[in-house]
This record gives C-alpha cells, sequence and structure tokens, in this order.
C-alpha cells in the first residue's frame, strides 16, 4: 500500500468531489485532504479548467503550505465529466505536472482509481528509494530538475534491465549516476560493475579492450586476457564518454550490444556475456549522428532510456546543499555553515565546470579557513572576492532569448511574459538561497519586506 497521497480539489463541485473520494477509497488509495501529511509522495489534483493560479503551483513544484521544498509529483486529473482542451495538456506538463488524464469512471479494473492507486505505489517507492541514505548520502540536491533526473534513473535502474544513455555537460555527475543505477539493479546474481573510459581505448588494441584476446593473436600477446564485455558478465558495463568510440569501432560492437555474444581476438568461439549497459557522454550524439559522426544504429542500441543530467546553472537551488556537503567531507570538525556573504558568492559564481568545479572551490576555501567556526569571507580565495556593487555580466544570452522567443511562439503576451520572467526569478532567488530570504532580496535587488509580501501575496493567490 502506498503512502498517504495529498488529494486537492480546484473549483470540483462536491458531488463530483463525492464520486472522486468514493472511488478512490474503494480502489484502496489512501489519501489526505487536509493535513498536508509529509509523508505524502504524490498530490491528485482534480480540476475542471486551467488557470494561471494551477500553472504557478505546478511551478512551485507543488508544494502545501509550511512543507517547504520538495518537487512532489503532481497528476493533474480532469474532474468527472470535464475534458481539457488538447493545448491543456502540454500547458500543465510544461509547468511541472507529472501526467495529465481525463477521470473515467465506466472502465471497470481498468478505471481511473484504479490507474492513480497503481501509479501512487510506484511514485511511493520510487520515491522511497529517492529519500533513502544509499541515494541522499551520496547524491546532493533537491531541485526540481535534479529530482526529476533522479527518479527518472531509479525507475528505470529498479524496474527494468533497459539499456541507459546519460547526457550532460563535464561535471554533472555522470560516473555517481551510473554506480547508483548498477547498486539499484535488482538481479538477485548480480555482479561487478566495470568502467571503460573510452578516451583511453586506442584503435590498435580497441579490439583486446573490449574482447580480449587468446594468447598469441598478435605480436606482444604473451598470454589469453579478458576484456571488458567478459568481465561485466552478469553485472554492468559502463562505457563513459561513449561520444569518443571511433566509427569503425561502433560497428564493431554493434552485436555485442545488440546479443550479448562475441569472440575474443584470435578466437573462433562466441562467448556468452549477459551485463547491463550504462553509457555517458557530454557530446550531442543526436547531432553527430546527423552529421555523421556516430552512428545511428548504435545509438538506438545504448539510448533506450535517456537521462540527460542538468548543469549546476539548471539546479542552482542545489549549489548551497552541495557545498555544505563538501565542506563537511573536507573539514568534519568545522561548523558546515557559510556566512551569508560567502553563500551569496557561492550562489552568484558561474560554475562551467559544474559540480566538480564548487567541490573544487570548497575543498580552496576549506584549506584557507581557521578554526571550527563557520566560513567567512576571509577563506575566499583572493580571485573568487566580489568586487563591491559587482554584477555577472553576460546572463542576457542565447537561452534567455530563445525562452523569450519559445513564449511568443505561443502567443503570450508581453505582459504575461514579464510576470512568468518575475515569478521565475524570485523562484530561482530563494531556491538557490536555500530558502534565506534576505540573501535572495539582496541578489534580486529589493528589500526583506518587498519579496516577503510578494510570495505572501503569491501563496494567497495560489489557495484562493
Amino acid at each position: 500500500m502506498a503512502s498517504a497521497s495529498w488529494l486537492k480539489f480546484i473549483d470540483v463541485d462536491e458531488s463530483r468531489a463525492a464520486l472522486v473520494r468514493s472511488a478512490l477509497h474503494d480502489a484502496g488509495v489512501v489519501f489526505d485532504e487536509a493535513s498536508h501529511d509529509p509523508g505524502a509522495v504524490v498530490a491528485f489534483l482534480v480540476v475542471t479548467r486551467v488557470t494561471d493560479g494551477l500553472l504557478g503551483f505546478l511551478r512551485d513544484q507543488g508544494d502545501p503550505p509550511g512543507q517547504g521544498k520538495g518537487a512532489r509529483p503532481m497528476i493533474v486529473i480532469a474532474a468527472p465529466g470535464v475534458e481539457l482542451a488538447s493545448d491543456a495538456h502540454w500547458q500543465l506538463l510544461h509547468a511541472g505536472a507529472a501526467d495529465v488524464l481525463s477521470w473515467n469512471d465506466e472502465s471497470g479494473d481498468e478505471g481511473t482509481a484504479a490507474m492513480l492507486k497503481a501509479r501512487a505505489e510506484r511514485i511511493d517507492e520510487v520515491d522511497r528509494l529517492c529519500q533513502s541514505d544509499l541515494v541522499r548520502k551520496n547524491l546532493i540536491g533537491q531541485s526540481p530538475r535534479f529530482l526529476a533526473c533522479l527518479r527518472l534513473v531509479i525507475e528505470t535502474a529498479a524496474f527494468s534491465n533497459a539499456p541507459i544513455l546519460l547526457t550532460g555537460e563535464t561535471g554533472t555527475g555522470k560516473e555517481l549516476i551510473a554506480r547508483l543505477v548498477h547498486t539499484l539493479d535488482r538481479r538477485h546474481d548480480k555482479r561487478d560493475l566495470v568502467t571503460l573510459d573510452c578516451t583511453t581505448v586506442t584503435p590498435e588494441l580497441s579490439g583486446s579492450e573490449f574482447f580480449g584476446h587468446e594468447k598469441g593473436a598478435f605480436t606482444g600477446a604473451a598470454g589469453t586476457r579478458e576484456g571488458a564485455f567478459a568481465l561485466a558478465h552478469e553485472g554492468t558495463l559502463f562505457l563513459d564518454e561513449v561520444g569518443e568510440l571511433p566509427l569503425r569501432l561502433q560497428a564493431e560492437l554493434l552485436r555485442v550490444v545488440q546479443e550479448q555474444s562475441f569472440k575474443k581476438v584470435g578466437s573462433n568461439n562466441w562467448q556468452e556475456s549477459r551485463f547491463r549497459l550504462v553509457c555517458a557522454t557530454h557530446r550531442d550524439l543526436r547531432r553527430d549522428e546527423s552529421e555523421g559522426r556516430f552512428r545511428k544504429d548504435f545509438y538506438f542500441r545504448i539510448a533506450h532510456s535517456i537521462c540527460r543530467l542538468p548543469s549546476l546553472d539548471e539546479r542552482r537551488a542545489d549549489i548551497l546543499p552541495l557545498a555544505t556537503h563538501f565542506l563537511r567531507t573536507f573539514r568534519p570538525d568545522c561548523e558546515p555553515r557559510f556566512d551569508d556573504a560567502v553563500a551569496e558568492v557561492l550562489v552568484r559564481r558561474a560554475y562551467p565546470g559544474n559540480v566538480r568545479e564548487l567541490r573544487q572551490l570548497v575543498g580552496r576555501i576549506a584549506h584557507r579557513h581557521v578554526g571550527k567556526g563557520p566560513i567567512t569571507v576571509g577563506a575566499l580565495p583572493i580571485e573568487e572576492r566580489l568586487a563591491p556593487g559587482s554584477r555577472p555580466d553576460g546572463w542576457c544570452d542565447d537561452r534567455f532569448i530563445a525562452a523569450i522567443d519559445r513564449a511568443l511562439s505561443f502567443g503570450a503576451p508581453l505582459k504575461e511574459i514579464g510576470r512568468a520572467a518575475e515569478d521565475a526569478a524570485v523562484r530561482l532567488a530563494v531556491d538557490a538561497a536555500d530558502g534565506n530570504l534576505q540573501i535572495a532580496a539582496r541578489q534580486l535587488g529589493v528589500s526583506d519586506r518587498a519579496l516577503q509580501l510578494r510570495k505572501a501575496q503569491r501563496s494567497a493567490q495560489t489557495d484562493a
């Protein structure tokens, strides 16, 4: 049985609400409408129409008042007898809904209530894994994009044996995610994780690296060697930077990836290798494939499930939690806290090297810090210190322009675009400051009071 689901009705009359409550109860769904139980891992929103308030609620990740951040999965359900326009489905998904469906109480055991129960149970199990010590102590972050990526990885790893392709910029933690996939794999006879860095594979020795070789197979082959495929039998094979493989080698790997059988160099015997495949790359393989630098048939064999790890710039709310985690690692004797001025530097700074670069910066700060108290500005390396009144340049880049262009293509008027930009700026600043309104207000260039009033007004609009 899943943990209690959070049930909320928006503009739904009591007769329809009663029908939904009754059907959910009969299907065995445990739900809560009043206390906002923090154990609830999925929210069901039953609606009759799509409003700005509903979209804003979803963009804020649907946290009930007083529950803090959480990015709880939210399923939007059109109330009985209500049909949402097709465009409304995409609006809701874009705003953050996990799924959108219409209530159908005439389809027996496969009805809406039964579907919701099954989905709640799956989401519940994925969330339990997401909140487990195994994950939380190794993969730090609660930002919506990171949690969405993490849930996808966890669900694929625990409930399938599908090949996974991890994409994203350098330093985003792809190897950590690969290790998580191997750990969560539920094969009872699972063996080792074997990692092969494709950037180190030379064309001359590639066959031996992957397939192994027999004694005397080539000059210098003084003995038999097991390759990566043999070593990964009954385990997991992680091909890091798979986008660096030359086309010829991609062709050679097609059969073993699909059929899981191969021959050693110098052997006539087929050998079986049952392995789970996880690949990672910082490259855009679809673009490489369209330009002839990556084989289409190989791409579709390795990309059954694709997860793009967000850059640190896309998950700035995780900067301070990550920095605190790294500080504990470097200085377990130190109070894991940054003064507001130091926190502001960490939040405002750009990180081209992503999480890896943040870790290096915190290491430099930790090594300069003296004593057991909180980290103060004196521990910052000189080149990291902000000049009075400084602000970063280049923020209005191509990505910002592309976002405005996308809004215009959807027919959004100027006033709506401006309001959405302001809402996003407030949300991102507060998240990046880990809820500290003073830091967020300074970053936004407004007073603490103005920010408090704005958030209170937004909460009142959502409740209404």
